[in-house]
């Protein structure tokens, strides 16, 4: 490792943005299932993409995280609540919020979709949302001049109980699957799939673990901080690296194998 190559301040342009992998026992007794999602053609960043859901934090993510108790302007309270958002919002699942029954979840995505604030339709309900349950493990600011720049928290959750069949929102997202992190990177070998350098860095991080129990006692034993990917010169060629001490089973890629966003 160079360490004067390594990054020492958050980049001013960065989007403040959260992430949500969520976790489900499989049913042939292997490895969880997480649930990804295939970033549509003409989105501007990772098109065609598959990627765990999530989006950028909105300023009424903050009110409903000032609400739960977090302090004003606390960037992980409002993470958290970015993460539920944007899954119910891209899915139709409704995590981290048990009292929403699965034959409201419809016309609630609908309303969130149509703009209706979620601090008005929990306000309206007299509910809160389970933000306890959320286990971070990391969070990425790649800053790669062809993409935009996003600060995103990472977030893993044991999937919730439902009854209906998930759907993506067709102006972001084209497809939608569960497979556990072994086999979606099995599809990107192959060619099948798609997956930028952060989430092949943390599929191979979820790959170590066989169930969410197990990798949040994973998570619990590193420490979360900032990781933005520097270029190093290793074995005769440029690599794309980021730190060795944060859980990651593989720290470094060539460049010219890397798609960055």
């Amino acid at each position: 490792m160079n360490p004067s190559a390594l990054p020492s301040a958050l980049p001013d342009n960065a989007i403040p943005a959260a992430t949500l992998v969520i976790m489900r026992p499989s049913g042939g007794g292997g490895p969880d299932e997480i649930l990804m999602v295939k970033r549509a053609a003409t989105m501007a960043f990772a098109a065609g993409a598959m990627v765990f859901p999530g989006g950028r934090i909105d300023p009424d993510d903050h009110v409903v995280a000032e609400r739960h108790g977090f302090a004003p302007g606390d960037a992980e309270g409002a993470a958290r609540v970015a993460a539920l958002r944007e899954t119910i919002e891209e899915t139709g699942l409704a995590v981290g919020w048990p009292t929403l029954a699965d034959h409201e979840i419809a016309a609630t995505r609908r309303a969130l979709l149509d703009g209706t604030l979620l601090s008005d339709l929990l306000a309206e309900r007299g509910e809160r949302l389970a933000l306890e349950t959320l286990v971070p493990f990391a969070r990425w600011c790649p800053n790669f001049k062809e993409a935009r720049t996003f600060d995103t928290r990472f977030y893993a959750v044991a999937a919730p109980p439902h009854g209906h069949e998930l759907t993506v929102e067709e102006a972001e997202h084209s497809q939608i699957f569960w497979a556990s992190a072994a086999d979606t990177l099995a599809m990107a070998d192959r060619g099948d799939v798609s997956i930028i350098f952060p989430t092949r860095r943390n599929l191979e991080r979820l790959a170590q673990a066989d169930g969410f129990a197990d990798f949040s006692a994973h998570a619990g034993r590193f420490p979360v901080e900032l990781v933005t990917p520097w270029i190093e010169e290793r074995d005769g060629g440029s690599h794309l690296c980021i730190p060795d001490h944060l859980g990651y089973p593989v720290t470094s890629e060539p460049l010219d194998h890397i798609r960055r966003g």
